[in-house]
């Protein structure tokens, strides 16, 4: 899902934040989900935006 899609559901279409606010986001749940226990289960998809990998 691409940060301007990810700020569309969650703030809402009118946010005038800065959108660098979705990465900062996914690297804080990166730090609590991923690094603990060697997973990589939400991944960049260069232009695209992120997806969760369910087998990781």
């Amino acid at each position: 899902m691409p940060a301007l899609d990810v700020i569309d559901e969650v703030w809402s279409a009118d946010f005038t934040g800065d959108p660098n606010i979705v990465h900062v986001y996914i690297s804080a749940v990166r730090k609590k989900i991923d690094i603990p226990f060697g997973r990589n289960t939400i991944e960049t998809v260069r232009g695209a935006g992120y997806r969760v990998n369910a087998r990781a």
